[in-house]
């Protein structure tokens, strides 16, 4: 199968496109380079992959890459941590409409006149922002309130132009929802603000190699955002390659919406204890929390059991073997000063 992959040299395609090509697809990729910049990745020259830098706005191209294509996974966006919510809110809504619209504008064309059986939509845990039912089954976003961030109400929209399309001229989609992906390739964004976190700069993108990067830079007492009791899910993207990889291989996810996730719940605190043990096994754990940011959800705990029976997937890479992959590559960057 012939895959197009928007946002191409992103954080989760960047393990999306290796799974893809390992499992004997081809992979067309589009990235504009807009969040950290040019970067080099171990497929770049493999021969069942072709990159173009390019703007997903781009009608024009997109419809050039999307011809020969049997399916396309939308993931190009302005996407970040709870910290980017606040400094690009109108951004995140504004720029990410424009990017869906000429996703579906050139899917809808490859659709209805070349050979494009479906679109793949990267949605995100936050549609169920509001949310109080735990854990939260595909379909709540339905029911709950609609996310008060614009940035979890414009992927709750971006579901909504997969059911448009749907129901205008019957192009079938696949909703997935990754629940807080963690793994290497998480830099300091171009368009993040310094704001400082204790005596060291906030990582912007999230709470993973923000943590590792302060522990490593030695903050003791370690800062961390609020009480430290948000309960997320952290997933290993790895795991959540397969998932998405399953998603488009899987005729019975047509039209369906899922859940990837791993199983496990764990606090901040807990998260920031794992890390401070593993890079200072010999020192007390002291923390002090910082205030919090406006839309910082406190527990996001999801209903995975959709996946499993239908895709069959389950995300079994526990946090302490994730946490042994991300450690020393956010060291590395440190080094290279791109955290």
């Amino acid at each position: 199968m012939k895959i197009l992959v928007t946002g191409s040299s992103g954080f989760i395609a960047g393990y999306l496109v290796e799974e893809l090509l390992n499992h004997g697809h081809q992979v067309v990729g589009i990235d504009n380079y807009s969040k950290y910049g040019k970067v080099v990745k171990s497929y770049d020259h493999h021969p069942n992959y072709t990159f173009v830098e390019g703007d997903v706005k781009n009608v024009e191209l997109m419809k050039t890459l999307i011809t020969d294509c049997d399916q396309i996974i939308a993931g190009a966006a302005i996407i970040g941590g709870i910290s980017l919510f606040h400094e690009l809110a109108y951004d995140l809504l504004a720029e990410n409409e424009r990017i869906t619209a000429a996703t579906f504008d050139s899917a809808l064309w490859a659709f209805k006149n070349k050979k494009l059986k479906k679109i793949n939509v990267m949605s995100s845990s936050m549609v169920f922002e509001s949310s109080s039912t735990f854990p939260t089954p595909e379909g709540e976003q339905l029911k709950c309130p609609p996310p008060l961030s614009t940035y979890g109400f414009q992927k709750l929209a971006c579901e909504y132009f997969a059911k448009g399309a749907w129901e205008q001229y019957k192009m079938p989609f696949t909703i997935i929802r990754p629940f807080n992906c963690i793994g290497t390739g998480e830099k300091r964004a171009i368009t993040d603000k310094e704001i400082m976190s204790g005596n060291v700069k906030l990582a912007m993108s999230h709470v993973v190699p923000d943590l590792v990067q302060k522990v490593l830079k030695g903050q003791d007492p370690l800062h961390i955002l609020g009480d430290g009791q948000q309960i997320r899910h952290y997933t290993y993207g790895g795991d959540l390659a397969r998932g998405i990889r399953l998603c488009a291989e899987n005729p019975k996810a047509l039209n369906e919406d899922f859940n990837l996730s791993t199983p496990a719940s764990t606090t901040v605190l807990e998260l920031a204890e794992v890390i401070w043990k593993k890079i200072n096994p010999h020192k007390p754990f002291r923390t002090v929390s910082d205030n919090p940011f406006k839309y910082d959800v406190q527990k996001r705990v999801p209903d995975i059991q959709k996946a499993k029976a239908i895709l069959g997937f389950n995300a079994d890479t526990s946090l302490s073997t994730a946490l042994d992959e991300i450690i020393p590559w956010v060291k590395e960057q440190i080094t290279l000063g791109g955290i």
